[in-house]
């Protein structure tokens, strides 16, 4: 009976999820998340998550990549910081002791530098199994972000995916309704705000603006102020991933679809 009781009390705290619903989320830790993004950001007044991982080039190229105290300043500002794992590699690759110790390794670095402990996750390079799926449930984050597929075809230079369905999808595996980059355009973006509507959400996935070490996922940052203009003018309520607890339970998983990559 008590928690059937905490069940309705959390039902009740529940907000209903506005049409134009949009979460904004970046990859990576581009230079541009911190020099150019989230000063845009606060001016509209929209929330985002950057998700940090210590691979690729960001331990080496401090040119196109943030620095640990950049990303606190990123956390100080009020924007969401997320786990990408250390290495950035496919996670199918790893055993669930080693994805473990790649999360914790991410969580340690944010404690070190006074960051909140990430309570949200992306993906790399898409790759999801259940093993990894296992490891995030145990880990206790309430969502995580994936790519497009295999509900739409994969574009390495962008593309558009799923609206999320808090009814159909898990909330560890919430799909991104758009990935720009250099095939994505202006109505690309029009089109997933337009998916916003009926209890679905829109979900971007942006990969540095621009993205200087990876081209192929870059845009521009005339592109992307049209992009937050367009929100602004249609009225989107724009939020980071972890706000999904607003109008979302991630308890509720029973029946949620979950899909798995390469």
């Amino acid at each position: 009976m008590q928690k059937e009781n905490q069940k309705l009390s959390q039902d009740e705290a529940l907000q209903p999820i506005p049409d134009r619903l949009v979460v904004l989320t970046f990859d990576d830790g581009n230079k541009s998340d911190y020099t150019y993004v989230a000063p845009l950001l606060k001016r509209y007044g929209f929330g985002a998550t950057f998700f940090i991982t210590e691979g690729l080039g960001f331990l080496n190229n401090k040119d196109h990549y943030v620095t640990w105290e950049e990303v606190r300043e990123l956390h100080e500002e009020g924007f969401e910081i997320g786990n990408h794992t250390r290495h950035h590699n496919n996670i199918n690759t790893l055993s669930q002791e080693e994805l473990m110790a790649q999360l914790r390794h991410i969580d340690n670095r944010c404690e070190e530098y006074e960051i909140s402990i990430p309570e949200t996750f992306a993906y790399p390079g898409d790759s999801r199994g259940p093993e990894a799926i296992e490891v995030l449930k145990n880990k206790g984050y309430p969502f995580a972000r994936r790519g497009v597929g295999p509900d739409f075809p994969y574009d390495l230079e962008g593309g558009r995916g799923p609206a999320y369905d808090p009814d159909v999808h898990h909330p560890l595996v919430i799909p991104s309704t758009g990935v720009p980059g250099p095939n994505y355009g202006f109505e690309d973006l029009a089109w997933a705000v337009e998916q916003a509507k009926d209890g679905k959400i829109a979900v971007l996935t942006f990969h540095g603006v621009p993205a200087l070490e990876h081209p192929w996922v870059n845009t521009s940052p005339e592109q992307f102020q049209t992009y937050l203009d367009y929100l602004r003018d249609s009225n989107c309520t724009v939020i980071a991933l972890r706000d999904l607890a607003k109008y979302v339970d991630s308890s509720e998983t029973v029946g949620k679809s979950i899909t798995y990559f390469p």
